[in-house]
């Protein structure tokens, strides 16, 4: 890992820093085609960034041991093809943007031979854990942060995605301890292990998730019973989800994806 120092269009240095991370793709990460999954490629996404926040002395844990945390609000990722087995890729962070209460991270994927197969961007919000409830972002992390006003990709992960109410797929899961995280609350990753669980089989045999672009709107509950509904959206690949708190009566996720064919 490393920090990469970045220059203006007239090569003149720009204090401005980005991070990067390696992984190699280990067997048990792939999926039944060979590759990494959709839930993996997230799950190093945010290594990347948990590793980002340690080089600034400010781990996941040491915001835990002040009831802080990073939740994410909305994201988007974009695959041209996913990282195969022993394959080395590289992770190039930063954050574009941010408020008193919110940052936008971005992220970009390379292979061993600097091809881009990926983006991804996310907008995090700063939160007292004990409270459930935003607070500023400290003042030594956004000093050490600093800003680069670059898009990994041009999308508006603000725009609201509207809950179905009725699909033609849908699967109801338990929540169970170990989908809780630090911040406890059920972890990113879990709504999209939920929502990729009621893509029909044809799809998920012969097509790869391309896109994902998910809005978290609510908490899901430990013990609660969860209801994830997939419906085509106007292109037999191209889905709508939601994912619900049966007991709440409570929409925890909304998103949309799209799939390629694998040839």
């Amino acid at each position: 890992m490393r920090y990469l120092a970045i220059f203006d269009i007239d090569g003149v240095f720009n204090k401005h820093n980005m991070f990067e991370k390696q992984f190699n793709l280990r067997y048990f990460e792939m999926d039944q085609h060979g590759g990494a999954s959709p839930t993996i490629i997230l799950t190093l996404l945010e290594e990347a960034a948990a590793d980002h926040c340690l080089s600034m002395k400010w781990s996941l844990y040491d915001l835990f041991n002040q009831n802080i945390g990073w939740v994410l609000l909305s994201g988007y990722m974009q695959m041209e093809r996913y990282p195969l087995y022993k394959e080395k890729i590289t992770i190039r962070t930063w954050i574009s943007k941010f408020t008193s209460i919110k940052g936008i991270r971005e992220n970009i994927i390379y292979d061993e031979q600097g091809n881009i197969i990926g983006r991804a961007k996310g907008l995090w919000l700063f939160f007292d854990i004990k409270r459930r409830m935003p607070v500023r972002i400290f003042d030594d992390i956004k000093e050490k942060w600093s800003c680069f006003p670059e898009e990994s990709i041009r999308y508006d992960i603000n725009k609201k995605i509207e809950a179905i109410d009725s699909a033609q797929y849908k699967k109801c899961f338990l929540v169970h301890r170990y989908d809780m995280d630090s911040n406890k609350h059920v972890n990113n990753l879990r709504y999209l292990q939920w929502l990729i669980e009621t893509i029909p089989n044809e799809i998920v045999d012969n097509y790869y998730m391309h896109s994902i672009d998910g809005r978290f709107v609510g908490e899901a509950q430990f013990g609660h019973t969860i209801e994830s509904l997939t419906e085509h959206e106007n292109d037999a690949h191209k889905f709508i989800h939601t994912i619900r708190d049966l007991d709440s009566n409570q929409v925890c996720s909304t998103g949309r994806t799209v799939w390629r064919n694998r040839v």
